[in-house]
């Protein structure tokens, strides 16, 4: 009997701690999606079932009368905003209550590798983001763009050779193996030559590190439900930080720990160890006073492994699928193809048939190509952020607590018929002046806005 009271009070205790939290939204009289016990609304999700873009995206278009809706990951409240005006607040106005994305559990040990710009949060991002932004401004870029034409050059051939034989080639794999090379010439001053080398070893890597798997997916789900108990498992393992590590320390030796001249990442990534410690006023940490106190940032080995990783992972995935969904949506349509081609031709006759970064900022179609491009299919279909302050929501007299997600759900907002008519179909004209003035700046988010944009936004 007593075996038996244990094994009732052990599975009523679990399903109270499966549903603690699932009357967040009932309480606030907020319009919300129905839990599952430990999945909360996020249960195909965690199967592998939808992506984050796709889930957010149902719960937008299941809602259509709603400035936004409630759901849980695991027991944690979420919130999907789907007014224009409350994304502003949330990303721009009121971002002193979501300056967090979120991304990582709320305790304080944190997986080396994603001690980066993207998944830090609090005085670790704002220092990053202070030191990072050089490395992407117009000079440095200019610097890297005769690496970036070299890969160029390379694709065009691999290109001109397989039209010439009539040979049929994939273009999300050619477009992932061009952007592998110009993210290990420009990120690590490696020559991948992915194009031509079948198995190279940085397409390895950027497999590895891409390619989901259930190993990965268990340890998502489970830091997710379990925060407490699973905290200290690695989402990438401890085989690829050993890798990255390896890879970023045999780089910086090669070139005895000093800048090489490359003008790549790692060379930026060096010139700032050299100058020790950065510092900036917290955003966490108040004096007595009322005032802001001063943290510090000094670059330590895992910390330039973790910002080499993201640039590779960013980088890599995000060109990737936008130049191939592009490229796919080019040849469903001559008439533009067409269009973009004497763009592009108009502009290299002004520079003498060379290839520059000047050059490419004055190709005003293209430009719009890929705009409408990120617009039906941004790499990244949703942003995320956490409320790191009580915040009452604007025009309402609901008040979310801290540690609550936010999720913008960029790709629903963007393929919605209500900002843009007949969404599905390709016109790049929709990013003329006259167009983009008559739309809501915030309909269209595939960098994201506000101080957490994209860092990467105008990078070539």
């Amino acid at each position: 009997m007593i075996v038996i009271a244990l094994i009732v009070i052990f599975v009523v205790s679990l399903y109270f701690y499966g549903t603690k939290n699932h009357t967040y939204w009932k309480k606030r009289g907020v319009v919300h999606e129905s839990p599952v016990p430990f999945f909360g609304t996020e249960m195909s999700r965690f199967l592998m079932k939808r992506s984050m873009a796709q889930s957010a995206a149902d719960v937008y278009c299941n809602h259509p009368n709603e400035r936004f809706v409630g759901g849980y990951r695991a027991c944690t409240p979420t919130l999907v905003i789907r007014d224009p005006d409350l994304v502003k607040h949330i990303i721009v106005t009121d971002f002193k209550h979501f300056y967090a994305r979120g991304l990582t559990p709320a305790h304080k040990w944190m997986e080396p590798l994603l001690r980066n710009l993207f998944f830090a949060d609090g005085d670790l991002w704002r220092l990053l983001r202070q030191r990072m932004t050089p490395a992407f401004s117009s000079g440095k870029l200019k610097a890297m763009f005769p690496l970036i034409v070299e890969r160029v050059q390379r694709l065009q051939t691999r290109m001109l050779a397989a039209a010439a034989t009539g040979c049929t080639l994939d273009a999300r794999d050619v477009m992932a193996r061009y952007t592998i090379d110009f993210i290990g010439a420009c990120g690590f001053g490696l020559d991948a030559d992915s194009l031509n080398v079948e198995d190279s070893e940085f397409r390895k890597l950027g497999a590895k590190i891409l390619n989901p798997t259930l190993r990965r997916a268990f340890v998502i789900t489970f830091k997710n439900i379990f925060p407490s108990v699973f905290k200290y498992n690695k989402i990438f393992g401890q085989e690829l930080e050993d890798d990255i590590l390896f890879l970023t320390k045999q780089i910086r030796e090669q070139r005895n720990y000093k800048p090489s001249g490359r003008n790549d990442f790692i060379d930026f990534l060096l010139e700032w160890q050299q100058k020790g410690k950065v510092a900036i006023e917290s955003l966490e940490k108040i004096k007595v006073d009322g005032t802001a106190q001063a943290v510090h940032l000094e670059l330590d080995d895992i910390m330039v492994a973790a910002q080499a990783f993201i640039f590779f992972v960013a980088g890599f995935e995000t060109s990737s699928s936008a130049t191939s969904f592009t490229l796919h949506q080019l040849a469903y349509h001559p008439e533009v193809q067409k269009k973009a081609q004497d763009d592009i031709d108009r502009v290299l006759a002004k520079h003498n048939g060379q290839l520059s970064y000047d050059a490419v900022k004055e190709m005003t179609y293209l430009e719009w190509v890929f705009m409408e491009g990120m617009r039906i299919f941004p790499s990244s279909g949703f942003l995320m952020r956490e409320c790191v302050k009580k915040y009452t929501i604007p025009g309402t007299d609901v008040t979310i607590d801290p540690g609550v997600k936010i999720i913008v759900p960029i790709q629903a907002i963007q393929n919605d018929p209500l900002y843009f008519d007949n969404p599905l179909e390709f016109r790049p004209e929709r990013f003329s002046p006259e167009e983009v003035a008559k739309r809501h700046k915030f309909v269209y988010l595939p960098f994201g806005d506000g101080p957490r944009a994209c860092i990467g936004e105008f990078w070539p």
